[in-house]
């Protein structure tokens, strides 16, 4: 990659991604990061050795690639600011802010076509998955850059209709937290058995890293995996048959449908401010 990427904002996930690119080889000195934070621009430079700098319109100005990872409430008055320096040059837009529609951000930056973005909080591991979605006007070339560019975090995953980045948020944005509370369930639930609280966290947390490794790695969909540990009349069938006799399914579908609707709501709320 030849490409310079200017990151406005270097938060978390602006980090992991520089993190990622220069891992996978591409050269300190491509990347310049703006914030606000003279300690982050600090630990940015120490950390990563790429350029740093408090301005954004400097981070911008000759970037082929702008990445925007400010946060959703301040994306509004960041990219009108940019809007005049980006229109002359016209890079790859890359938006990596929760809950912004790329077509108010296209509005905000005076008609500049978006890839949106929605990377999950693994990716900071490097083990992400991002969805995808970009308005039609994005060239293929500049679209194969973007996912060059976010894979090196994890993989990603293409949408061909940008409500449907509501799904996405729903189901792998907010996902990880979703399982978080699955271990911190069945931890609870060994030490309520008798386990130690730290043998009961190493069991659950071990046991979900091991079955998503399965669930990665295997050719069989998650259905038949779950049927080929669950023996009749054995103790996971006892355990599924009460978590299906109490909804559990539905209750999941509720709970991600509450999800997506919220990401569409926070949509319309902050393209409207």
């Amino acid at each position: 990659m030849r490409e310079t990427i200017g990151f406005i904002g270097g938060g978390n996930m602006a980090r992991s991604l520089a993190g990622g690119l220069i891992a996978r080889g591409l050269a300190a000195q491509q990347i310049i990061i703006s914030d606000p934070v003279p300690a982050q621009l600090e630990a940015l430079a120490t950390q990563l050795g790429v350029r740093t700098t408090p301005d954004n319109n400097v981070a911008a100005k000759d970037a082929d690639v702008v990445i925007l990872a400010v946060k959703p409430q301040d994306l509004r008055s960041v990219a009108e600011s940019l809007a005049t320096p980006l229109q002359a040059r016209r890079p790859l837009v890359i938006s990596i802010a929760a809950g912004i529609r790329g077509s108010d951000i296209e509005r905000w930056l005076g008609g500049i076509p978006v890839v949106r973005a929605m990377p999950n909080r693994p990716a900071l591991q490097n083990c992400g998955v991002t969805g995808l979605y970009a308005a039609p006007a994005v060239p293929a070339a500049a679209r194969a850059l973007a996912a060059e560019i976010l894979d090196a975090v994890g993989v990603t995953v293409w949408v061909s209709e940008e409500a449907q980045m509501d799904a996405v948020t729903a189901v792998s944005g907010s996902g990880p937290a979703y399982f978080f509370l699955l271990v911190e369930m069945i931890e609870a639930a060994g030490i309520s058995l008798g386990l130690s609280a730290e043998v009961s966290r190493r069991l659950a947390i071990e046991t979900a890293y091991g079955s998503g490794c399965m669930a990665r790695e295997s050719v069989d969909p998650p259905a038949d995996l779950r049927k080929q540990v669950t023996s009749k009349g054995g103790t996971t069938e006892a355990a599924l048959r009460h978590l299906e006799a109490h909804g559990v399914r539905s209750l999941f579908t509720q709970a991600i449908t509450a999800a997506a609707q919220r990401s569409a709501e926070m949509a319309e709320q902050l393209g409207k401010q």
